[in-house]
């Protein structure tokens, strides 16, 4: 029965940690460019679109290179923001693989 215990102490414990380790992703932040910087895009912890900046050189472009800046400077925050937040989750468990848990939420 004490190994029973001593693995409940462990779940809580690591719920605890998950909990701060969500807060924490929150507030992380990752920055996408594209174009040699003429376009930036970043994303908060959520995923979501925080700010993009387009260079004023490129607002000349056709409107499909810009869009293709877009996409490729939104999808390099999105690399940057899952290696982010698999930092911290692993930071929470220890390096436990929890197998399904996908970050952000």
């Amino acid at each position: 029965m004490n190994d029973f215990s001593k693995i409940l102490s462990q779940a809580k414990e690591l719920e605890v940690k998950m909990k701060e380790s969500q807060e924490k992703i929150k507030n992380i932040t990752a920055q996408g460019v594209s174009g040699a910087n003429s376009v930036k895009v970043t994303l908060n912890g959520n995923g979501e679109i925080i700010n993009i900046n387009i260079s004023p050189e490129t607002l000349k472009e056709e409107k499909t290179i810009i869009e293709d800046l877009i996409m490729a400077a939104h999808n390099n925050a999105k690399i940057k923001l899952k290696s982010k937040t698999t930092e911290e989750i692993t930071k929470a468990t220890g390096g436990l693989g929890i197998p399904g848990l996908k970050f952000p939420f």
